[in-house]
């Protein structure tokens, strides 16, 4: 590619073949493709291997190379963009560089030759993809002959040099050439020479690149060069003293090798293996173990004693006997007495859950009341993100214990629970001996996570072997496997968590206080919000509190519209994604606080993630809207039914239904049916028409007897074509009488009616108690009608009728 060169010639200094220094011109172009410098800027006079990684620069170079002869222009960045180095913030002014050879080091990485030749300073730029070019001028040349001033300059330069060469090796072939041929006819290239080998900062040198006045540049230099001759100083110092340290370091340790072998002549030192032994000892015999224990030690170290350190046997009794000397033989933390100071902790650390605080509270009162736990295991049940985890903090927290948690679910080896047997090799204790050791005291609270997905395979069952951890008439002589001794467990406070009841193992279940963490509603999730997980996530991000403020409009649409899940974790993911982009904003329009209010959370998040729960704006025939409880939380259900004409009845029903669930469809359809009989219009309707029952969004499973008379008002709906009585949600278990059974989650299920603007619920009469004992926020407003019959849920749904 041809170049353009500038009219007027520069003129650079460079070194003749009689070895002084005088001038040459050259003619450099005046378009410059550009490389970045992270580190350090080169200076003209010295050639100088670079190493370019990135299979763009390889290219770059290879095209400077074969079509600009080899001119490129290197330019220090003061803020390096490593993925596109062209959206770097360069300095002004760079250096031209001759490349002599380019050789490939790897698939993506080469390695550069060249010689810096001229500074140059930047015009204007002129392409910036795919390459970085510039258009250039360079600096002219001061062509006056060397003042007296600048000489004296030099001479201290030359002077310092030779000091810090006798310090510093480093260079000193190209340094003592320069300096032998200093004629003060080139100081500017003398003083770039120089420049190059110096040590100092990236951003000092490229001052001293950018000054262009050469009594100005060399007092510049003279000052770094002095301070680099002090560090050499201190340099020198320091590895002068660890020389010596090292020389008596090594004299101390021939010196002890002799006194240990004299030692062992005279019979005054004893060998490694018995100083092993009385250190364990010393260890052991200030534990406060029982007799059978203690007599297993004494056994062990018998046979401790007899062993050669280089037998196998030995690291494995060692190692057994330092697990037994780790662990909390009978050594208990002090228990908080104060409840007041209990539920004060509670209150900080949670908000609402009002009735799981009064649980907690009682069980804690009664533990610390008679003195122990015995007989007592916390079972935390709820959905993902409604903080039973945290709250088993807060629990060992409020009692001032020890806290340590690990989680069973997908747990498949019994040896995790009670450990490896000591004859493989490897062999560990369980998961709670190793607990015991690291808190360090045999009281502490230790939390089972996800306790309802543990499973079990050839290699035994956890979940059986967890009975006698769990067990209260068990558990004060645990034995592992691997200790093979009896260790009291019975003063730990063992916590479990679970999503659901289902998959726990009944026998483990029995023994477990089960406390439900139904999920929240709204209001409940912007205050959780305001109060903790938005405080969190600005200390984490950096922020002040008032630096990033969200409205409660804002927050309640971010958990409408994106984390409308039973728990928080989710809402807080979106509450950190909002931050960390208005991190990246304020960093790129620097001091802006911002307030987020709902119309902004669109443009940080997206679109919604979730659709209305309400399928339909007014109510059909053959429609009903049902409540369901899943492990997630609460949530609303449609029921859809439809008639399909045909010469016989029939019925079918999809949506992936359970097998509960289809019986439960099939009680309602005989239901229904049974109750029209004596309308000789709605029998007709289903003797000529195939019924097709369906439970809209049918990629979810679902199962459960609690939709029964949400499916048979749907069928009756659709018999009689009347839309059911807008606004109105139900739940409960039909049989085939038309009795109306209890179901279980009334809260869940009731937070989930809420959530949509479901005002009015049809529940069990049998579930009046479990509604009445909601807390007064979740009820407000709720219109419940109880019915003990279906012709009741048709009264409610049709008032207007007689029936």
């Amino acid at each position: 590619m041809a170049e353009k060169t500038a009219k007027d010639k520069k003129t650079s200094e460079a070194k003749a073949d009689n070895g002084q220094l005088q001038i040459v011109e050259d003619v450099f172009p005046t378009q410059l493709t550009i490389l970045p410098l992270s580190h350090r800027p080169i200076f003209p006079g010295m050639t100088v291997p670079l190493t370019f990684s990135g299979e763009d620069k390889s290219k770059t170079l290879q095209k400077v190379m074969d079509e600009e002869n080899g001119y490129l222009g290197m330019v220090l960045a003061s803020n390096f963009d490593e993925e596109d180095y062209t959206l770097s913030d360069f300095h002004e002014m760079g250096t031209v560089f001759k490349i002599i050879r380019i050789v490939s080091t790897s698939k993506d990485a080469v390695q550069v030759l060249g010689n810096g030749i001229s500074r140059f300073h930047r015009k204007k730029v002129l392409l910036i993809k795919p390459t970085l070019r510039w258009e250039v001028k360079y600096p002219a040349a001061d062509k006056k002959k060397p003042g007296t001033d600048l000489k004296a300059y030099m001479m201290a330069i030359s002077s310092e040099i030779k000091s810090l060469l006798q310090l510093n090796p480093l260079f000193q072939e190209q340094v003592n050439m320069v300096v032998s041929q200093l004629n003060y006819d080139a100081p500017g290239l003398t003083m770039d020479v120089i420049s190059n080998l110096l040590s100092s900062e990236g951003e000092v040198l490229q001052d001293l690149l950018e000054t262009l006045d050469l009594e100005e540049r060399a007092e510049k230099l003279l000052l770094l060069i002095k301070q680099e001759l002090e560090i050499a100083k201190i340099q020198t110092k320091i590895n002068k003293q660890i020389d010596e340290k090292v020389n008596k370091q090594q004299k101390e340790f021939f010196l002890r090798e002799q006194l240990k072998a004299i030692k062992k002549e005279l019979g005054i030192e004893k060998d490694e293996n018995e100083s092993e032994v009385e250190k364990l000892e010393e260890r052991l015999s200030g534990l406060d173990l029982t007799e059978e224990v203690r007599k297993a030690v004494n056994q062990e170290l018998d046979k401790l004693r007899t062993l050669s350190p280089q037998a196998p046997d030995f690291n494995v009794t060692r190692t057994y006997l330092d697990i037994i000397a780790d662990l909390p033989w009978s050594q208990y933390s002090n228990d908080n007495s104060d409840i007041r100071t209990a539920r004060k902790i509670l209150d900080d650390d949670h908000y609402g859950l009002d009735e799981v605080k009064d649980r907690i509270l009682e069980f804690l009162s009664s533990v610390i009341k008679r003195g122990s736990i015995a007989g007592s295991i916390i079972c935390l049940v709820g959905p993902p993100g409604v903080g039973k985890t945290s709250i088993g903090r807060s629990i060992a927290h409020a009692l001032d214990r020890k806290f340590f948690r690990f989680s069973v679910g997908g747990m498949r080896d019994e040896a995790e629970i009670k450990g490896h047997r000591r004859t493989y090799i490897g062999a560990m204790p369980g998961k709670f001996i190793q607990a015991l050791k690291r808190v360090g005291t045999a009281n502490p609270v230790i939390m089972l996570d996800e306790i309802d997905k543990i499973g079990s395979t050839y290699r035994g069952d956890p979940a059986s072997a967890l009975l006698e951890v769990l067990d209260p008439e068990q558990n004060s002589s645990f034995m592992d496997h691997y200790l093979d001794l009896p260790f009291d467990l019975s003063k730990v406070l063992f916590l479990t968590t679970a999503n659901q009841l289902d998959t726990i193992p009944r026998p483990l279940l029995d023994r477990m206080e089960i406390i439900r963490l139904s999920g929240y509603i709204m209001e409940e999730k912007v205050q959780i919000a305001r109060q903790y997980l938005i405080p969190k996530q600005l200390e984490e991000h950096g922020f002040k509190k008032d630096e990033i403020t969200f409205s409660d409009e804002a927050i309640g649409a971010i958990a409408d519209n994106y984390a409308r899940e039973a728990g928080v974790r989710n809402l807080e993911k979106q509450i950190r994604k909002i931050i960390r982009k208005v991190a990246l904003k304020q960093a790129e329009k620097k001091d802006i606080d911002f307030n987020i209010g709902p119309e902004d959370i669109e443009e940080f998040l997206g679109k919604a993630f979730f659709n209305p729960e309400k399928l339909y704006n007014k109510s059909v025939p053959g429609v009903s809207l049902g409540l369901a409880y899943t492990s997630m939380g609460g949530t609303t259900l449609y029921v859809e039914a439809n008639g399909i004409k045909s010469k016989s009845s029939g019925f079918k029903q999809t949506g992936q239904l359970g097998d509960v669930m289809r019986e439960s469809a099939e009680i309602a359809y005989s239901q229904v049916r049974a109750f029209v009989s004596k309308d000789a219009d709605l029998t007709s309707y289903f003797d000529h028409h195939l019924i097709h029952l369906h439970v809209p969004a049918g990629a979810t499973p679902k199962d459960g007897p609690s939709a029964g008379i949400t499916m048979a008002l749907a069928l009756y709906s659709l018999a009689t074509n009347k839309p059911v009585k807008e606004g109105i949600a139900m739940t409960g278990e039909l049989t085939l009488t038309g009795k109306v059974l209890p179901i279980g989650g009334v809260k869940e299920k009731t937070i989930a009616a809420r959530r949509v603007n479901i005002m009015e619920l049809i529940l069990p009469i049998d579930n009046q108690k479990d509604f009445e004992e909601l807390p007064e926020y979740i009820r407000a407003g709720i219109t419940v009608h109880y019915v003990d019959y279906f012709r009741d849920v048709l009264k409610v749904a049709y008032p207007t009728e007689i029936l």
